[in-house]
């Protein structure tokens, strides 16, 4: 086997089994440049056998996997960060806010400036641990069991507690975006706490790059209808922009 399809069937072999693969990670391993690695995912990728994203590739496969928050943060990390600026802009003085967990959601906490007193309900313990040190932000963090993918707490006493308060705006991440389908995530059970969370806020917003449109999570979260204020990147195209604002979701380019 040459070097060049071992490095491909490398690359292919480890996207099966993490669900991901990173360019300077790779061109690393095989002592050869980032524009070398670049030039196999451009081949693999014309193929049909995985999908580029910023500095790194991803399965073709349609349903999203159930990978780590801390993988997921590095997937199109540029882009997260305006999406997360463009939700802080959002919160208004002395606001009530409900934020779920996921890597764009973490984005959007390390950004999170409160305007006079903001109290934040939280279901992500390195959320709350992040913005609890933060002048002017009073954190509820909600109980329940651990989950260690996104470090969120689920369950029913997660659901509970989240039923047991209103707030002006829910803050919610997804793993997949379809405008007929709705927004998905890996799991039933995040997919229950984030249909609570929806339910005890006046608005919902929804924070999620381009690239999970057309992908479906394990879960259904919701249908759009349910989905207020969409937050994404220049990416989405027209059509999409089209059906989702026909659906009335205000629409928000970062």
């Amino acid at each position: 086997m040459s070097a060049i399809a071992e490095r491909r069937k490398y690359i292919l072999d480890s996207i099966v089994r993490e669900g991901f693969v990173k360019v300077s990670v790779l061109a690393e391993k095989f002592g050869v440049t980032q524009t070398t690695i670049r030039k196999d995912l451009n081949h693999l990728e014309a193929k049909g056998l995985l999908y580029r994203a910023y500095g790194s590739a991803l399965p073709t496969a349609a349903q999203v996997m159930d990978i780590t928050m801390s993988t997921k943060r590095l997937i199109n990390f540029e882009k997260k960060q305006k999406i997360a600026e463009a939700a802080a802009a959002l919160i208004e003085n002395d606001d009530s806010i409900i934020i779920a967990s996921g890597s764009t959601m973490t984005i959007f906490a390390e950004v999170l400036k409160p305007k006079g007193r903001l109290n934040v309900v939280s279901t992500a313990v390195n959320i709350s641990a992040h913005l609890g040190d933060i002048q002017g932000i009073t954190v509820m963090q909600v109980g329940g069991l651990l989950y260690s993918n996104t470090l969120s707490v689920l369950g029913a006493e997660a659901n509970n507690a989240i039923s047991n308060v209103f707030c002006s705006k829910a803050f919610i991440g997804v793993d997949g975006l379809d405008p007929d389908y709705g927004i998905t995530c890996a799991t039933t059970e995040e997919a229950s706490l984030t249909r609570q969370i929806i339910r005890s806020a006046k608005k919902c917003v929804v924070l999620t790059d381009s690239s999970k449109l057309g992908k479906r999570g394990f879960a259904r979260i919701c249908q759009m209808e349910n989905v207020d204020i969409l937050i994404t990147d220049d990416g989405l195209p027209e059509n999409a922009r089209a059906r989702l604002e026909e659906l009335g979701v205000r629409l928000i380019i970062a």
